[in-house]
Parts: C-alpha cells; structure tokens; sequence
C-alpha cells in the first residue's frame, strides 16, 4: 500500500484533530492523581474530546471497549481503564486518539502519580527524549529504516531497550496507515520507503528496561515487557513540511 502524500488542506484538517488530541492528553494530565480510577480519567477524557466537537477514535477501534489508552507501571501500551485506583508512586501512560472531520489524532506521554523514584523519572525521560530526538533528526529523502536505527541507538545509549513488536505508523484518513515505524532496525537501513514532504506519521518511543521482548496481557490488550518491570510510551503526531517534521500534536 502506497503512504499518502498530503497537500496543505489536509494537513490542515490533520493539525485541527491533533491540536484537540494534544489539548485532551493535558486535560487528562491533569487528572491523574492518587484515588482516582484510569476509569474516571477516560470517561472524563472522552467528554472533554466531544465538548471539542471532536470524537475519541480509539473507543471500539478493533474492538477496544474504553475510549483511550492507560497504562499503569508494568503495561506498557493498550492498558484497558478500570476501576483500579491510581496510588503515590504510579507511572501511567495515556494514549489518546481523536477524529474530527474525518481527520485522526494521536498522541501519548507518561506521567507520574505524585512522586516516583529517580529511576522511573529517568524512564520516562527516555521515551520523550527518544521521541524529540526523533523528530529532530526527521528530514526530507531518509529512509524511515535510518529513522528507525537512530531511534533504536538512542534508546540503547541510554541503557534501554525499545519494545519490539509494536511501532509508530502512518495516519489520516484512518487512524492506522502506511508506513510501519519500527522503534528499532530490521533489515538494512538503506532500503524502504523514504520519507517525503507531505508525509504525516506517529513517531511513538515504548521502553524496556532490560527485555524488548513483548507479552499480551490476558484482556488480550495490555502489552508488557517480558522481563515483567516498568514500561514507559510518548507519541507525537509529525507532517513533514518543507523538508522538516513538524509536530501536529503539540500545543
């Protein structure tokens, strides 16, 4: 399948549906806090996106039952809300997805609950310092296999390891398209797709701390490391305009 080339209209139309994908990741932010459930957080969150005008993509996308993505401590990506409450020393991952307009949105960060160790504040910081290394290095004419070698370099530079299996990906019309993203190298980076002006694309760092392997929670959604420690996640929605990323998903 070809990876779209967007012209400014749809970039623009992209760049609505982020801005409220970005707008709902702050709301949720702040509502993370000890006592409160990841199922609060969502409900609340899908009545933020829809007071936007906006819907939350991810609620019934391949069957998934809430409207966005969290991810407490071990899960990595994909954590189902539930009536669990948050407590000191959480780290919770939100995925959110939005549609406005036929458009998609997606973004993520990782955020603590109070007050967490200085060994899962350096986790955290991995995977948004992954992602805005990134986006820094995103130029028109290279490969996203090069992109993908770098990220995969970072992450192991900073004594992790990304999680395999799972990746960023193409996104505009669906909220899932062409290209994979990978985290990490497969097959050698001077082949594949390369990136052009008016690609628009989820870059989405998930780190391990000693194992990429990957395992599925028994709710079939839930992803986690095999080593069975601490995950963190950050996503930013990216579109490539004159030769440079730009980051549709940040305020």
């Amino acid at each position: 399948m070809a990876i779209h080339i967007r012209n400014k209209n749809d970039i623009d139309g992209l760049r609505q549906a982020n801005k409220i994908a970005a707008e709902a990741i702050l709301f949720a932010k702040g509502l993370v806090k000890p006592g409160v459930s990841t199922k609060f957080i969502s409900e609340e969150t899908e009545k933020f996106i829809v007071s936007k005008g906006a819907r939350a993509s991810f609620k019934g996308l391949y069957g998934f039952p809430e409207a966005i993505c969290i991810s407490v401590n071990e899960v990595i990506i994909h954590g189902i809300p539930n009536n669990t409450l948050l407590k000191d020393g959480d780290i919770v991952g939100i995925d959110i997805g939005t549609e406005l307009n036929g458009w998609y949105g997606d973004t993520a960060v990782t955020v603590p609950v109070s007050s967490v160790s200085k060994k899962d504040e350096e986790l955290i910081a991995c995977a948004k310092d992954a992602l805005d290394f990134a986006i820094s290095a995103i130029k028109d004419g290279m490969r996203f296999k090069e992109l993908s070698r770098l990220i995969e370099d970072f992450i192991e530079k900073k004594g992790y390891k990304p999680l395999r299996n799972f990746c960023g990906h193409g996104i505009g019309r669906s909220p899932h398209e062409e290209p994979s993203i990978l985290n990490y190298l497969e097959g050698n980076a001077s082949q594949g797709p390369k990136i052009k002006n008016g690609m628009v694309f989820c870059i989405e760092p998930m780190i391990c701390q000693k194992d990429g392997e990957s395992a599925l929670l028994e709710d079939k959604w839930g992803v986690v490391s095999k080593d069975g420690l601490r995950g963190s996640h950050y996503e930013h929605t990216i579109a490539v305009v004159n030769g440079r990323a730009e980051v549709l998903s940040r305020i």
